[in-house]
């Protein structure tokens, strides 16, 4: 199974963000995090999943996110957004559909369990996956980088 922690971050939401993911694949660890310029916190902890599922293989996946929104999303509220024709229980426009529909796409036949873990409580891995966020939603402008790998190595040398 591969385990995954994931975060984003916003600066003035609407703002500069990032978005940080830790995967556990393996015997490995693997660190992502990237930026963009103008964002929300909200699309970033869905970038987080999502850019997480395209990493990850095709296995048995644990997502954990600190984000009631994208748990609660994938879970509870996105199907009936589907038979409403994408809109809320309000009659509204769902808010970041490009990305709910890629999320849904992407968990598509693949065995992927949610997992709600509180914020900044100490949990070592999404500790990690936001300081990456943060360390990305604060690069300077036109300092965007595409597709880093931080860390990739061995489970029993990452601290």
């Amino acid at each position: 199974m591969i385990i995954v922690h994931t975060d984003g971050s916003s600066r003035g939401n609407p703002g500069p963000g990032g978005w940080g993911t830790v995967i556990e694949q393996d015997d490995k660890v693997i660190e992502l995090g990237g930026s963009e310029p103008h964002t929300t916190n909200n699309r970033m902890e869905l970038t987080a999943a999502i850019k997480s599922l395209k990493f990850a293989s095709d296995e048995k996946i644990l997502i954990y996110t600190d984000s009631e929104y994208v748990m609660k999303g994938i879970t509870e509220w996105i199907h009936n957004w589907q038979k409403k024709g994408w809109k809320t229980a309000g009659r509204k426009p769902v808010l970041n559909q490009d990305l709910w529909q890629e999320l849904l796409k992407l968990t598509a036949g693949k065995e992927v369990e949610w997992k709600y873990v509180a914020g900044h409580a100490g949990v070592h891995l999404n500790e990690r996956a936001d300081v990456i966020a943060t360390t990305f939603a604060d690069l300077p402008a036109g300092r965007q980088v595409g597709k880093p790998v931080l860390y990739h190595g061995p489970r029993d040398k990452y601290k």
